[in-house]
């Protein structure tokens, strides 16, 4: 891989192009052109063969990309090539709705244990999901080298939860309680603000 400072909207745009390969990859096509790449995702195809371009050669001029090997490419740049366990705290509603979610069965990624404060969840099962208890979160995540952990407590106790996480040894964060967090500059965190994305949406409107 090249040694490039890489834009934060590269980044970003890689698991669309993922995403995107897979759909093609699945419809047959074993080569797809910058252009109909690019019409695909509503992108410039000039944007695209520069994203690209900061992590290889990938295209063959007159051919394009081959959709396997730049999926496999890609998977590889994302750290997407091993599977990542990934630890919950607040087995609530929405932490609930992710337990279920049929998009983790995919194979990257898997909730490994769930964290609560609730006596009446503490010992239950969701999807086959141990609920753990809340004060045994930093010796589990510990004890099962968990690197991922998925934050959906209440705001006022979003950030202990995340030191707790952070203290155990998680190096990501993604954070659905409507708070920011404040960590150590080299743990990655994202924000998961549904009323945000709501509030940009119809401003729009």
């Amino acid at each position: 891989m090249k040694e490039r400072s890489i834009p934060k909207e590269t980044i970003d745009r890689l698991p669309l192009y993922l995403r995107c390969l897979e759909k093609i990859i699945d419809e047959g096509d074993v080569n797809i052109s910058s252009g109909n790449f690019s019409e695909k995702l509503n992108l410039n195809s000039a944007q695209v063969r520069k994203d690209l371009s900061y992590f290889g050669d990938f295209g063959t001029r007159g051919v394009g990309y081959k959709t396997e090997t730049l999926a496999k490419q890609i998977r590889s740049i994302l750290h997407l090539d091993k599977k990542w366990d990934m630890a919950l705290a607040g087995a609530g509603n929405i932490g609930s709705a992710l337990l279920t979610y049929n998009g983790f069965d995919e194979g990257d990624f898997e909730v490994k244990v769930a964290f609560d404060k609730d006596p009446d969840l503490v010992g239950k099962e969701i999807n086959g999901v141990k609920i753990e208890a809340a004060d045994s979160m930093e010796k589990v995540i510990r004890d099962e080298n968990i690197k991922l952990g998925i934050i959906t407590v209440p705001a006022d106790a979003a950030q202990e939860v995340a030191d707790q996480m952070v203290e155990a040894g998680v190096e990501g964060v993604l954070n659905f309680a409507p708070t920011l967090l404040n960590l150590p500059k080299e743990i990655q965190l994202a924000q998961v603000d549904i009323t945000k994305e709501l509030e940009q949406l119809v401003y729009y409107l």
